[in-house]
């Protein structure tokens, strides 16, 4: 990060995480697989066509950055090497395209130093280095003010009997890790490696999309052939703009926002526990952190997608892990179809968001679209075999005479080249031939349901007399109020209650009375060039589906999934509680959230760090399912507020490398509307059951307060309103999946202080500091002695 940017940060508004982009994509392959000059010429032709898709910067020269992603010219750098007085190898040639910090000249030799010494200890063979020649007419003041030195080294591999192309190139995605980890060590700024590859190489930079192949003379050689070209022009909505953040990435180009990128960035470092594939053998650990530090959602996301097609899974198969379609209930999908969706959903969570992608492995060029198809993808196929697909139509002129099938990708459709049979396929034939490789049925076994599991014996719903439920309702913070416009409104109609526009409360950390920690968080929402989704149109998209069962090893092929629990939705009744307790048995682990009242201020932090301690240990001792419960809330016990307790537990055990072994469920009393059920599955909760909420309804219901509705009839539109409220607020960050929204920290912390927010909340933006432990352990002491003297009064 720039030292501006850095000051921005630290002491201003901005935040790297929030950056965004909308942009121009495409790509240009042979549909017969064969190299030539007019997929190169075609993909220029296509990126000056998409100029518009860019902004400009003040000085009228400097962009927001373009590139072209092409196969690697083998003759145009054998001719390279033979220029630099070395004679070409038989060997498998590889070419990496390397940014260096110009303005240091000890760190660029450093950085030469580290590359030569990892590649030369894998037993490659170095011909040399290569300066690309550069016109630099043609970029902007800012632009040559962060340029970077940009020079190209050349590499002799094995012997093409030795060493398939896909091993090659997997060996050297490893060095290129262990390069970069390296440079990180040794602290230096401004080095990218844009590609280092045995198929293809990589021409970006901060420059108009017009002036790529001018800024790059190597372009316009006629040696510069290629069976696939992505291109891509980068407007950025609220970035600043940097060399290496143009694209194409190494794998992909992107049009779109990842709405769930800080969900997929926290989900990743659990993922990357059980990371572990014979393609990459005792050499797994050399890939990780599989995301980059200050990685842009795109660049994150093309992280996990190479590491994903380097594992041994082609580019179509982890665009459908990463960005698949949606499972409507009551679809035509075919069965085989179905089983691989549900696989995949059950090894890795999605990226959800808008997504036009154009995307290679080497073999593969793949165009795709997100489930929405909330940004545009089209295509043409001409009669002498170009395939051109493009964020518009008409990038590249083509005769209409030449024109054998054009049209556009829908929602979660895909188009593909396989480069190396020169065959193209549509949409089913690829998810065909994906859902026919595997059988996904016996991989993923049976599906079990909460309703196939047994009630155990016993009273599931929560029972409290009135006085009792008084006391409790009045300890976690609910009025009388809360149970007549929130608690009622949701039974009697089944949805939400409805009030006028604004919010006119004052913020929690002002109000002069305790507040619920929930009301220091604030829900973001999507904005600039992001969509939100219509939870009632779109509803078909949608899925609130929640998991069980550890979390996957995404790099292992070959991983089955038996046994896997699938709920509806996150929300628990005490019926479901009841089962799930005793479907999983010794599995299961109970913590109790509650500490000792009267206590001084360190106490709900003493008690914090108990729960951590239990959940670990019941972690490690092989426990699967952790549930969290503050059921024993009385006298001389407080309740730890489910969400600190939520976030506690799933904080600590990410940071211990235990969070993808156990899930998260949580039984709290101070849960009562949407919101609450947002922070709490936002923060990492799997599951949430509302106890006091359900004892409240059960107490209303026996008065007489819901009319002729049955208990069963209110705890079900109780449920439904809570639903479709959840759906509803993970739809304005424009996220569809409930999966994908668990662990975001989808939300900013207003008033809370940061070093709570740090230990508890990482990566949440607080730029309000405020309310403490201490302060937060005065508030719930204050309701916990108004709940339990002489005359506790208050609830409903």
């Amino acid at each position: 990060m720039t030292d501006q940017r850095l000051r921005l940060a630290e002491h201003g508004m901005y935040r790297p995480e929030f950056e965004g982009d909308a942009c121009g994509v495409g790509l240009v392959a042979a549909t017969d697989g064969t190299p030539s000059r007019r997929v190169v010429q075609s993909a220029i032709d296509a990126l000056k066509a998409v100029w518009h898709r860019g902004a400009v910067d003040a000085d009228g020269k400097t962009g927001d950055g373009a590139g072209l992603h092409i196969d690697l010219p083998l003759k145009f750098f054998d001719d390279a090497i033979a220029a630099s007085g070395h004679t070409p190898l038989p060997n498998r040639l590889a070419v990496g395209m390397i940014f260096l910090p110009r303005t240091d000249l000890g760190a660029q030799e450093a950085c030469r130093t580290i590359i030569e010494s990892v590649i030369i200890d894998e037993g490659y063979t170095i011909y040399g280095w290569r300066q690309v020649p550069v016109d630099v007419s043609v970029i902007g003041q800012k632009a040559q003010a962060t340029r970077p030195e940009i020079e190209q080294i050349m590499i002799a591999g094995p012997l093409p009997h030795e060493q398939s192309a896909a091993e090659f190139e997997k060996n050297l995605y490893l060095v290129r890790r262990r390069i970069e980890k390296r440079v990180i060590a040794a602290q230096i700024q401004g080095f990218y490696v844009c590609s280092l590859s045995c198929r293809s190489i990589i021409y970006k930079g901060l420059f108009l999309a017009e002036s790529l192949s001018v800024f790059y003379p190597d372009l316009r050689d006629m040696r510069f052939e290629s069976r696939v070209a992505i291109f891509h022009q980068r407007y950025s909505t609220n970035t600043f703009p940097q060399w290496w953040l143009a694209q194409p990435f190494r794998c992909l180009a992107h049009n779109g926002e990842i709405n769930t990128i800080r969900g997929n960035k926290n989900w990743m470092l659990s993922h990357e526990i059980k990371m572990a594939s014979l393609s990459f053998g005792e050499h797994s650990e050399d890939i990780k952190p599989v995301i980059p530090a200050g990685a842009s959602d795109t660049a994150a996301l093309d992280a996990v997608f190479e590491a994903i097609c380097r594992s041994g899974r082609d580019a179509p198969t982890a665009k459908l892990m990463l960005v698949p379609e949606a499972m409507a209930p009551n679809s035509d999908m075919p069965a085989e179809h179905l089983a691989m969706y549900q696989y995949l959903a059950s090894v890795m969570e999605p990226w959800d968001g808008p997504a036009a992608l154009a995307m290679t492995d080497g073999r593969w060029a793949v165009a795709g679209m997100d489930r929405n198809a909330l940004r545009p993808l089209r295509y043409v196929r001409t009669i002498d075999g170009l395939l051109i697909v493009g964020s518009e139509s008409g990038m590249v002129v083509v005769p209409e005479s030449t024109i054998v099938e054009k049209g556009r990708l829908g929602p979660g459709e895909m188009i593909a080249v396989d480069l190396d049979e020169g065959v193209l396929l549509h949409d089913r034939a690829v998810k065909d031939r994906i859902a026919g490789e595997a059988d996904y049925a016996a991989m993923i076994g049976a599906f079990t349901t909460i309703d196939d599991l047994p009630m155990p014996p016993g009273e599931p719903i929560a029972r409290f007399d009135r006085a009792e439920l008084t006391r409790r309702q009045v300890a976690a913070g609910q009025t009388i109020e809360d149970m007549e416009l929130i608690l009622s409104p949701m039974v009697e109609g089944a949805k939400e209650a409805i009030g006028s526009m604004g919010d006119d409360t004052p913020l929690a950390v002002i109000s002069d009375k305790p507040r619920l920690i929930s009301q220091f968080f604030r829900q973001n929402f999507s904005q600039v060039t992001n969509p939100p989704i219509d939870p009632l149109r779109e509803r078909h998209v949608m899925s609130l589906k929640t998991r069980f069962g550890n979390l996957a090893n995404i790099l292992d092929t070959e991983d089955r999934r038996d046994g896997v629990l699938v709920l509806e939705s996150p929300v628990l009744t005490g019926s479901d509680w009841a089962r799930l307790k005793a479907h999983f048995g010794t599995q299961a682990a109970v913590i109790d959230c509650t500490f000792e009242a009267g206590g001084g201020p360190e106490t709900l932090r003493a008690a914090i760090a108990r729960i951590r301690a239990e959940a670990v240990t019941a972690v490690r001792e092989g426990r699967t399912e952790l549930f969290l419960t503050d059921r024993t809330i009385g006298p001389e016990r407080i309740g730890i507020a489910g969400v600190l307790a939520a976030a506690a537990v799933h904080t600590h055990l990410v940071r211990m490398g235990l969070r993808s072994y156990a899930s998260i469920n949580v039984q709290t009393a101070e849960c009562l509307d949407t919101h609450y059920y947002a922070v709490l599955i936002g923060v990492g909760a799997t599951t949430v059951h509302a106890y006091l909420a359900e004892a409240s309804i059960v107490d209303r219901q026996a008065r007489g307060l819901f009319g002729d509705l049955t208990l069963d009839q209110c705890l079900a539109r109780h449920r439904t309103a809570v639903e479709e409220g959840l759906l509803k607020i993970i739809s304005k960050m424009g996220i569809a999946v409930i999966s994908s929204y668990r662990g975001g920290y989808n939300f900013e912390a207003v008033g809370l202080s940061r070093a709570l927010v740090n230990d508890l909340f990482p990566g949440m933006p607080a730029k309000i500091s405020g309310e403490g432990y201490a302060s937060l352990h005065l508030n719930a002491q204050l309701r916990h002695d108004k709940a339990y003297d002489a005359n506790g009064t208050g609830g409903g």
